[in-house]
């Protein structure tokens, strides 16, 4: 045996090595895979149930024990064990929902001989009751269920209060009965309204006044009479804040009342609400008291509520839902949400949410017409009362009716605005706040970011790459290349804290300046290479092929301080003393501190020892042979490095434009500390954005686990991953193009 030639023991133990690798590769391989199917699949099951259908579930149907009179009022306590019907006797029955009966019945205190003709109900939230009677005056009370837990089981007490006093509060000093009331109460004022039996409307406002010893209160009243030029008025609603009255009839025709001044009350709009001949069966308000949801004879659901207009509101169509084919005979809003469920004549019972515009479930109750309707207080139950009187509890699932393709990705008109809009909000610091999700502003403030980042690094690093490994000197370049690639380890934390600390301010303070920038350091290079060429060669010849860089490091630095230093000139001469008032008053740009400018630089100085360390690789990889033999033909180094070389490390270029372009659409940091976290809709670079990664950063420590917002955090998180996997599969399968092209030169 030579003694060149390896033992055998030798070649099995290389060989045993190289299966080890080849095996440790391929399983590291599969891992890998394996982590991100699971982490895809955890993902999306985490955000199935946002998009689960409602569910509704008959439960127990009875007739109750002590029938009441004619029922005006149902409504059901928030675990669905006590139910609440209140007659026109003024008698109110709380009995059980699981077989009806009787648990409580307690006269309301009326004056001797009056009747209840009319109730009304105040928001859905709150459950206050107006009974109009039949002698002009209205008595205000409120259901109250006491919880105790006597031997640990829960253990309801149901009770009726008089948040007004038991006194009737007289309306229609005529006495005449009063055909229709409604009732908004705060804490500081209540407002009553009711229709006469002549069509005139009373209004009362009641300034509430407690006690100093908090002991009890007292209201001074102030009535003011309408009269409506509205015929056979059915409707009458007083919208939450307290400042609108509406009037409607039958046939759909409405008018909007201003109540802002108590004393004085406006006419602002006459409008139809339902289309000429279709009947108005239905008139409710959703919670928060400012949708109207008008159910008519067709069957449809529209959604209206004002919009300031000019300082005035006025009521328009936003929505409408035709899902049903029969007269809607009840709406009942849910208490917490912008829900509500809808029966009708055909005994059927509809879930819907407005924001989503979804029908979240239909299903049939009874097969006779559907008389009244309740929502449980925490929208997971519903007490129907059907035409022939008898009572059927529904239980209803129904977790995440928010959530729908418009919702998520559409315009959507909120409450309050004055169009349709894309809007992320997920808290408030008021109870009746309507969550917004919409996850376009994030998307686009993701793609935003990474637009400004890597139109900052792209050209910087590709340019740096190419002069680095091609015309660079090999001893500069072993110290410029490791310079450079150590910048990635820097935490972007420390990047985002600068960004938003340091260089926000400074940006601020020297816009002018970093515009001008742009100007005068290409020009000012172009200035000092044209000088250096025309310097005398024996002077040039001390500089060593490849270190001329090092010249331009000074003339940089010199070039910048003076674009800063010009910066108070210019915007003294050309910009009022001020270019950020001149660009909001003049141009009507708004500018804010933390805004797309700031985080292109910082995380574009972030993104580019990506890209600059792999496309110098792929560029000073290509072969030595193309370059020399490109150079033998005649080509000057600039043709061989346009014609040979970029197209040779073409492959390598856009996996490291692609590599950055990821690590941009990622980035959580220095987006979180340096852009605002305004998930606004524009593009413009003085404004600021909120990304994806920030919001998932942001908002899920306070997200509670399992709620809707919890699963959209996650689904953006799943949006995100969705991207960056299609983004890169696209660059591998153009990468792999570019290579296949290119692999002949």
């Amino acid at each position: 045996m030579s003694a060149f030639e390896p033992s055998l023991s030798y070649r099995r133990w290389r060989h045993l090595k190289d299966r080890l690798a080849k095996h440790g590769v391929a399983i590291g391989g599969v891992g890998v895979i394996v982590a991100i199917t699971l982490i895809f699949f955890y993902l999306l099951l985490v955000v199935l149930p946002l998009f689960k259908p409602a569910e509704m579930e008959a439960g127990p149907s009875f007739s109750l024990t002590d029938a009441p009179q004619a029922i005006h009022y149902l409504t059901v306590d928030e675990y669905v064990e006590v139910g609440l019907a209140v007659d026109e006797a003024g008698r109110a029955l709380f009995f059980s929902t699981a077989d009806g009966h009787p648990l409580e019945r307690i006269d309301i205190e009326l004056p001797p001989g009056a009747r209840v003709t009319a109730l009304g109900k105040g928001d859905p939230a709150i459950e206050i009751l107006a009974l109009g009677l039949d002698n002009g005056q209205v008595v205000v009370v409120k259901p109250v269920y006491k919880i105790s837990y006597p031997d640990d089981r829960r253990h309801i007490t149901p009770t009726l209060e008089y948040p007004l006093g038991t006194d009737p509060i007289d309306l229609d000093e005529d006495g005449a009965p009063l055909r229709a009331v409604a009732l908004q109460m705060g804490e500081e004022q209540a407002t009553l309204a009711a229709v006469g039996e002549s069509g005139q409307v009373f209004v009362a406002n009641l300034a509430i006044e407690e006690s100093f010893l908090g002991e009890g209160f007292s209201f001074e009243q102030e009535n003011t009479v309408i009269e409506p030029d509205l015929d056979d008025i059915r409707y009458l609603l007083v919208s939450g804040p307290q400042t609108e009255l509406y009037l409607a009839n039958g046939d759909g025709n409405a008018l909007l009342y201003d109540l802002r001044d108590p004393t004085e009350p406006e006419l602002l709009q006459r409008l139809d609400l339902t289309p000429p001949g279709v009947r108005l069966t239905s008139l409710r308000f959703l919670t928060g008291s400012v949708s109207l949801m008008v159910g008519d004879s067709r069957g449809h659901i529209a959604q209206w509520f004002p919009v300031n207009e000019r300082g005035r509101p006025r009521l328009v169509h936003v929505r409408e839902f035709a899902e049903q084919d029969a007269a809607i005979t009840d709406i009942a809003p849910e208490h917490g949400r912008r829900g509500f469920v809808a029966a009708d004549a055909k005994g059927r019972l509809g879930v819907y949410y407005t924001t989503s515009e979804r029908l979240l479930a239909l299903a049939p109750v009874t097969d006779v017409p559907v008389a009244k309707v309740a929502v449980s207080p925490r929208a997971d139950a519903a007490l129907v009362l059907d035409a022939q009187g008898r009572l059927h509890v529904f239980r209803i699932h129904n977790e995440h009716p928010e959530i729908s393709f418009k919702s998520l990705w559409g315009k959507v008109w909120y409450e309050g605005y004055s169009e349709p809009a894309h809007l992320w909000q997920s808290s408030a610091a008021t109870t009746d706040f309507e969550p917004k999700f919409s996850l376009t502003p994030l998307a686009l403030g993701t793609l935003k970011a990474a637009f400004y980042a890597m139109l900052v690094a792209v050209p910087l690093a590709i340019m740096g790459a190419i002069y680095t490994a091609y015309f660079m000197s090999p001893g500069l370049r072993r110290v410029v290349k490791p310079t450079i690639e150590i910048m990635e380890a820097l935490p972007t934390v420390i990047l985002g804290f600068l960004a938003g600390l340091w260089l926000a301010p400074y940006v601020e303070a020297h816009l002018p300046g970093i515009f001008a920038s742009l100007l005068i350091l290409p020009a000012g290079v172009l200035l000092f290479a044209y000088l250096w060429q025309r310097l005398p060669r024996t002077l040039r010849a001390h500089v060593p092929d490849g270190w001329e860089p090092l010249l331009l490091l000074p003339v940089l630095a010199a070039l910048t301080a003076l674009a800063m230093w010009l910066s108070y000139p210019m915007e003294e001469l050309f910009f009022e003393g001020d270019m950020r008032n001149w660009l909001a008053n003049d141009l009507g740009i708004p500018f804010d501190q933390r805004n797309a400018i700031v985080v292109g630089l910082a995380m574009g100085f972030a993104v580019i020892p990506t890209i600059f360390s792999i496309t110098e690789d792929a560029i000073f990889q290509v072969p030595k042979h193309l370059t020399f033999g490109s150079l033998a033909l005649g080509a000057t180094p600039w043709q061989t490095l346009t014609r040979v070389v970029i197209l040779t490390a073409s492959p390598g270029i856009f996996s490291a434009v692609m590599i950055g372009l990821g690590r941009a659409v990622g980035e959580t940091m220095i987006v979180l500390m340096a852009t605002g976290n305004t998930p606004v809709m524009d593009w413009s670079p003085f404004q600021g954005m909120r990304t994806l990664s920030a919001n998932i950063a942001v908002e899920m420590p306070e997200s509670e686990v399992d709620s809707t917002h919890y699963r959209v955090l996650f689904l953006a998180a799943l949006v995100l991953f969705l991207f960056t996997f299609a983004v890169n599969t696209a660059a591998e399968m153009v990468r792999q193009r570019l290579r296949k092209k290119y692999s002949s030169l």
